[in-house]
């Protein structure tokens, strides 16, 4: 009941947020600086340094966007939002556009008034442990505690899959994903589960992450996308085929080192119309020509974006897996540029 009162809340306030924002487009023009919802701190997606700068896998679409609109990457407020602020945030219009690993589900699409513009990261839940647990599948978990952020798909997956498999457990609560590696270390639990991507970040800033598992079970399908308010389709557009251009990129070879060239030298149709050489795209979107050249530049596209946050080469250690171009046997694919 409770659960259904804050849905009704928020539906009420992304209705009404979405009425007003209507020409984020121009709002974000007007300020010069675009809002970005983020994570409050997951490194290889979303975390600052010392000196506050932000960056990530998420932080490079805040980056691709400010750059098509604006002309500049970092022209960019980041905003960290827990997994209980998060919706909030954005119906309530505080942040321009979300991108914290979030799950694209029914009810956040339609009851929480958001529109997800597309998938940039293919995930699952799972689980880590210590390895002296001496546990090594996640049905050895009976009668165990749990760390779990609320408000999340993940909360409800771990209800199904113990109910399922005739389990018991103690839910352990944290908000942030700080909190959960400060309880998982302290052993307030015996295991952590979020999103896989999500125990790799947290596992590879482990002072000690050879000594920590993660379990072989991914128990349910996490399409993590970046999502607007509804009412603003221009708004929405924006943000989708940025995404879009960032991936077509990938595909065509278009990186951050070869952009300047292939835009007067290419005999590509589709990499000229994507790079502003010809067509009027950027116009269809209230954009000049070179949105999306000025997008791939500010951090290369998918693929290099990939593999310089969370890749196999740094210490999260992702393989591409469902997040190859879809001509690598992968599910990353842009629409046509036409």
């Amino acid at each position: 009941m409770k659960k259904s009162v804050i849905l009704g809340a928020l539906t009420v306030t992304g209705l009404a947020a979405g009425m007003a924002a209507a020409g984020t487009l121009d709002d974000v023009k007007a300020r010069g600086e675009l809002i970005c919802g983020v994570n409050t701190g997951l490194v290889g997606f979303a975390a600052p340094d010392a000196s506050g700068n932000w960056s990530g896998f998420d932080v490079a679409m805040c980056k691709a966007v400010a750059a098509a609109v604006l002309g500049d990457a970092s022209k960019v407020k980041y905003v960290p939002t827990t997994s209980q602020t998060r919706f909030t945030a954005l119906a309530s219009g505080e942040v321009d556009f979300l991108v914290r690993n979030t799950t694209w589900t029914f009810s956040r699409d339609t009851d929480l008034k958001m529109d997800f513009v597309g998938v940039n990261y293919y995930d699952g839940q799972g689980f880590m442990v210590r390895k002296d647990l001496g546990v090594s599948s996640a049905k050895e978990l009976e009668g165990a505690t749990i760390c779990i952020q609320t408000g999340t798909t993940t909360e409800l997956n771990l209800a199904d899959y113990f109910k399922a498999n005739n389990m018991t457990y103690t839910p352990i609560a944290i908000e942030t994903n700080a909190e959960g590696e400060q309880q998982y270390l302290a052993g307030a639990c015996d295991a952590y589960t979020t999103d896989a991507s999500g125990l790799a970040a947290t596992r590879a800033a482990f002072a000690d992450p050879e000594n920590h598992i993660i379990l072989p079970e991914i128990i349910s399908k996490e399409p993590l996308g970046p999502s607007v308010r509804h009412g603003d389709n221009q708004w929405g557009d924006i943000v989708m085929w940025t995404f879009n251009a960032l991936v077509a990129a990938e595909e065509y070879g278009v990186t951050s080192a070869n952009i300047a060239d292939l835009a007067s030298t290419t005999s590509n149709p589709e990499v000229k119309r994507l790079l502003g050489a010809e067509g009027d795209l950027g116009a269809m979107l209230g954009l000049d020509a070179e949105w999306a050249k000025r997008a791939i530049a500010a951090g290369g596209n998918y693929g290099e974006i990939f593999a310089a946050t969370i890749g196999e080469a740094t210490p999260i250690g992702l393989a591409r897996g469902l997040n190859a171009q879809w001509t690598q046997g992968g599910l990353q694919y842009s629409p046509p540029f036409r």
